[in-house]
């Protein structure tokens, strides 16, 4: 009997930590799944977020001209580095999928090198699938002209459902 409540005890011990590591549960409607190379989670081998969860990440905002819109927009969202925190990735590069199975690979230095946004609101307001959202990887192309160009143009995914970490 001991050597069971001994066990039992250095099970709770090493489970304990782990949850208080593990990400909050969403309340709304999940949408996005990051998976791969991460150390935090909500969900069997993934961390999912709502719209909640991922804005309280703390919003930023990035007003610049796109290729396939009118006029400067207005974007808000969170940098790409805090979402990456929050999941304790550990990897080189993103494996990025739309809702319509467009796949792009966009390296973490990216992120590094330009205020890239993962957009969740346009001009105030969260995107709509036929606005390109609900979530949009929007490149600073008013201020780094280059990001125009390929590879980046590509890597500027708009109705992103999920990231796998490599």
């Amino acid at each position: 009997m001991r050597f069971v409540l001994a066990v039992l005890t250095a099970l709770l011990a090493i489970s304990s930590p782990l949850r208080a590591e593990q990400l909050p549960q969403p309340t709304g409607r999940p949408i996005l799944e990051i998976s791969g190379a991460i150390g935090r989670t909500n969900a069997p081998g993934k961390a999912v977020f709502d719209l909640a969860m991922l804005e309280s990440l703390g919003l930023q905002e990035l007003v610049t001209t796109t290729p396939w819109t009118e006029g400067e927009q207005r974007f808000s969202g969170v940098d790409p580095r805090a979402l990456l925190r929050a999941v304790e990735a550990r990897g080189s590069e993103l494996e990025a999928r739309a809702l319509d199975d467009y796949r792009v690979v966009v390296p973490i230095a990216d992120f590094e090198r330009f205020p890239v946004l993962l957009a969740t609101r346009r001009d105030g307001r969260p995107m709509a699938i036929r606005e390109r959202g609900p979530l949009w990887l929007v490149y600073p192309w008013a201020t780094h002209p280059e990001t125009g160009d390929q590879p980046y143009r590509g890597r500027a995914i708009w109705q992103l459902r999920s990231i796998v970490v490599r």
